[in-house]
């Protein structure tokens, strides 16, 4: 604690405390939400670790309480798909700028955010099947790779799927679980030095403050209220690739 300025650690209490509320009130988002504090202040191979780190012990918090809402073989195709698309991500992210990539996405999140707001009733999808699924966890795992972005494809798909909150936080939570344990398995280890294992304790107060909050209010949601915020989340988080 002592070799971190506190300009730092109010960085990174800041960053895992309102990711973790996040994380806790929608179910995702903590590495959009995190990693725009974080990189104010760490370089971008710590805030990655740090994300998949913390990321990861949140998840599994998380996950717990809502394991009875997980059904295995509505989650096993996003996963599959998590297994090739994880690996191709951080290929990708050995290869080139991944900057043009997050405004992309993050206009992308911006604008469907700003429809599921404001249209009174969002289309359903129906067709596709567990191959739909897959290729959707497919495209998380990619993203998830990249940059720890697993969770924000899955979570509209299973908005346009139509599926009760319980029922989707049901998927796309344990699916950011297993994308962020393979992300970390395959680069977060190599890259979580001494420094980001401080990093790491120093962050750990605030993140379990930020998911309890967010936990709380996320009981207190009903459907209606649940899928506002969540749009509301994807604006927010659009956002935070942009600017």
């Amino acid at each position: 604690m002592a070799a971190l300025s506190m300009q730092t650690l109010s960085i990174v209490w800041a960053g895992a405390f309102l990711g973790a509320l996040a994380a806790g009130g929608a179910g995702f988002a903590f590495a959009l939400v995190a990693s725009s504090i974080w990189l104010h202040g760490l370089e971008p191979l710590q805030t990655t670790a740090l994300v998949v780190a913390c990321g990861s012990l949140l998840h599994v918090t998380l996950v717990w309480p809502i394991r009875k809402s997980i059904e295995p073989s509505r989650l096993f195709p996003f996963i599959i798909g998590a297994v090739v698309g994880v690996p191709v991500g951080v290929l990708a992210l050995t290869q080139f700028n991944g900057g043009a990539l997050k405004i992309c996405l993050g206009l992308f999140l911006t604008a469907y955010g700003c429809y599921a707001l404001l249209a009174p009733r969002l289309p359903q999808v129906k067709f596709g099947g567990r191959a739909a699924d897959g290729a959707i966890g497919l495209i998380g795992g990619v993203l998830g790779g990249i940059g720890g972005y697993s969770g924000v494809i899955p979570t509209i798909w299973t908005q346009l799927r139509g599926w009760s909150k319980n029922t989707a936080r049901g998927v796309y939570q344990p699916f950011i679980l297993f994308a962020h344990v393979a992300t970390l398995a395959l680069v977060g280890v190599a890259s979580f030095n001494r420094g980001g294992v401080l990093l790491f304790v120093c962050a750990l107060p605030a993140l379990g403050a930020g998911a309890w909050l967010g936990f709380v209010i996320y009981g207190r949601l009903d459907e209606i209220w649940f899928k506002r915020v969540l749009s509301a989340m994807l604006v927010a988080s659009g956002l935070s690739l942009v600017i």
